[in-house]
């Protein structure tokens, strides 16, 4: 823990070391086990944590959820059902997350529908 001098240097108040205690002391066993591991004097549990909606952003700061709702908005209705609304949110989720499977699938798609198009297949 911290001495009195200590937590000054860290910037909290008495107040904010006596609920920084508190929240320490009602965490269980594993969880305060980490946070001692990393460093109590380093640990911060008034951080504000992040808005679901800024992790979900995308590079040009658009939801996942408003871009797949232009894209719907272009889908003519009788192409449209559920299976494939459910497909297009997994890869509108995973492209917008950077997640390498759902890069690959959506290169793959677009590579694909290049051979279609020059009659390559």
């Amino acid at each position: 823990m911290t001495t009195e001098g200590e937590h000054l240097m860290a910037g909290l108040t008495p107040e904010e070391e006596k609920k920084k205690k508190a929240v320490f002391d009602a965490m269980s066993a594993r969880s305060r086990k980490r946070i001692l591991d990393k460093g109590y004097d380093k640990w911060d549990p008034f951080l504000m944590p992040k808005d679901p909606i800024d992790i979900r952003m995308t590079q040009h700061r658009e939801t996942a959820l408003s871009l797949m709702m232009r894209f719907l908005h272009t889908c003519p209705p009788e192409k449209y059902s559920n299976a494939y609304g459910q497909g297009a949110w997994e890869i509108c989720m995973g492209i917008t997350g950077g997640d390498d499977r759902w890069r690959g699938i959506y290169d793959f798609s677009c590579w694909y529908r290049d051979l279609l198009k020059n009659g390559e297949l």
